[in-house]
């Protein structure tokens, strides 16, 4: 392929490449960069239709499977997104669920298997940029999936030796505490109270990306994935709201091979 200006987005399941990194998919697609969203499991332990829970009577993996594939297409057309490539792992489910001892869990695959994986579509795309989450999955987050996706992500940046700039997701603590206010003012009271160790530490925080323009693209992205909508809190804050929370995207710069400010705007600072 030809060296254009290329992000690739490394997430664990289908909806994931929404909240933290939909708007750089869309506002970088929007202005030509190459985007390529790696999606690791095929969700098989997300709510299956109806709203049937894993271990619920009626759950059906394979279908599960299925129709958040067809969501994760809807929602990458809704995002401009030019390729999407399937790892095709088994979901591991939430932390502590019988599921994450199952041979085939994406948690439970060998670190080098997949990673030589992830380095040949590295080879084949050749990213400047790539995204992923941080050892913890994400702001603390800890799924089992969003942790191997991780290790698999650092993993092959270091095989392949080819992306110029590795960032993790955030979550600056200092935009929790602002939505949460926002949302008090609305009336709405969120699913949980977040501590004051919640998120980002907002001075580990290098970059923060404008998507503004891109908020809708976004939300309808998000809502693409109506089958576990009832796990995307975001979907119930009021427009405005949402239009706060969604504005911004930030991430922490952990590798670059190029001179950057020490607080950035654009992923591709230091490559244009």
């Amino acid at each position: 392929m030809d060296r254009r200006l290329t992000l690739m987005a490394v997430h664990a399941h289908p909806d994931d490449e929404c909240l933290s990194t939909g708007g750089v998919l869309a506002r970088y697609a929007a202005e030509g960069v190459r985007t390529v969203l790696v999606t690791c499991t095929n969700g098989e332990q997300g709510d299956g239709p109806g709203g049937v829970k894993p271990g619920e009577p009626g759950h059906d993996a394979a279908e599960v499977a299925r129709l958040r594939l067809a969501e994760l297409r809807a929602s990458a057309d809704h995002l401009g997104i030019e390729h999407v490539e399937l790892l095709g792992y088994r979901d591991s489910g939430m932390a502590g669920w019988s599921t994450n001892d199952h041979p085939d869990a994406f948690a439970n695959v060998p670190l080098e298997s997949a990673a030589a994986r992830l380095s040949e579509l590295m080879a084949r795309y050749r990213p400047q940029v790539v995204v992923t989450y941080d050892e913890t999955g994400g702001s603390g987050y800890g799924h089992p999936d969003h942790v191997q996706a991780h290790r698999v992500a650092l993993a092959a940046t270091d095989l392949s030796d080819i992306p110029d700039k590795l960032y993790y997701t955030a979550i600056p603590r200092s935009a929790i505490k602002n939505m949460a206010a926002t949302l008090r003012e609305s009336g709405i009271e969120m699913d949980f109270e977040p501590g004051d160790d919640f998120g980002t530490p907002d001075e580990l925080v290098t970059t923060v990306v404008d998507v503004s323009a891109h908020v809708d693209r976004k939300l309808k992205a998000l809502q693409a994935h109506a089958s576990q909508g009832e796990n995307i809190f975001p979907l119930r804050m009021p427009p405005q709201a949402q239009q706060q929370v969604f504005s911004h995207e930030a991430f922490i710069r952990v590798r670059s091979r190029v001179r950057t400010p020490a607080h950035e705007d654009d992923l591709f600072s230091g490559l244009r």
